[in-house]
């Protein structure tokens, strides 16, 4: 079982779910808590091998990604939560896409922060030295050489150092299993892009996420259930950039589904 938090409203019947990217924990959050206790009941995941969720998962060699989307609907089902409203940031994007595709109709809804919805050139090259290097350079001159291109401008040096803390708690081993399953990742990505996701959809991104923005906005263009906010002097980790911005828009399109 996935390390969870709940956080339950007094009235409220409605939950959302935060899923955080590869190499963070819950801890990413912290600056959507607080707000989001106001209106709903919230879960915090630690996904499989990151913060307090690492050590039932050590003795693995390898991870599967649909198994990692099935750990958080384990989770759900555990706290009988049927349907929620699902917020990713970066690569946990991918794992609600995925959790959509083991099981439409469990999202309501879904918030992309950041969002990680193709692998283009650059990024591919990226993957392809990081698994040529791992085995020779460490891991963390890596991750930090890779949070400086994801997020290279001064303005989001708070996100940038969350970014490699988070990294540092990570540990090498768990880093090259998530590298490992890089394949995998871009096969379900190709599957993404073609099929809509079963839940209306609302990708926010920072007007300065160089790397996947131009991406999304050509996605949205495609894709009649999806919609694309662009948050002002914010990078690739938004919710932590621009937290009243990303805070308040999100929780607008919840209510506007939920009624």
């Amino acid at each position: 079982m996935l390390y969870h938090k709940t956080f339950h409203h007094k009235t409220s019947k409605t939950w959302v779910v935060f899923i955080h990217g590869a190499g963070g924990s819950n801890i990413v959050w912290f600056r959507q808590l607080r707000e989001f206790k106001k209106h709903f009941n919230v879960l915090l995941v630690d996904l499989r091998g990151h913060g307090k969720s690492k050590k039932e998962y050590t003795k693995e060699e390898q991870y599967k990604f649909d198994e990692i989307a099935m750990d958080v609907i384990k989770t759900m089902d555990h706290l009988q939560i049927k349907t929620a409203h699902l917020v990713g940031i970066s690569l946990g994007c991918i794992v609600i896409r995925a959790i959509d595709k083991l099981a439409p109709g469990r999202a309501e809804s879904i918030i992309m922060g950041g969002a990680v919805i193709q692998f283009n050139g650059r990024i591919r090259v990226l993957v392809s030295v990081a698994k040529l290097l791992s085995s020779i350079v460490p891991y963390m001159w890596l991750y930090r050489i890779n949070a400086w291109i994801l997020i290279p401008y001064k303005k989001d040096i708070e996100s940038r150092k969350l970014f490699i803390k988070e990294a540092i708690r990570l540990g090498e081993k768990e880093f090259k299993k998530w590298l490992r399953m890089s394949t995998e990742i871009k096969d379900n990505l190709q599957e993404f892009l073609i099929k809509e996701a079963s839940a209306p959809v609302l990708y926010l991104m920072g007007d300065r996420d160089h790397m996947f923005l131009p991406m999304v906005s050509n996605l949205v263009k495609k894709h009649f259930n999806s919609r694309l906010e662009v948050i002002d002097n914010s990078g690739h980790v938004c919710n932590i950039d621009q937290p009243e911005i990303f805070n308040r828009r999100s929780i607008e399109f919840i209510k506007s589904i939920s009624g």
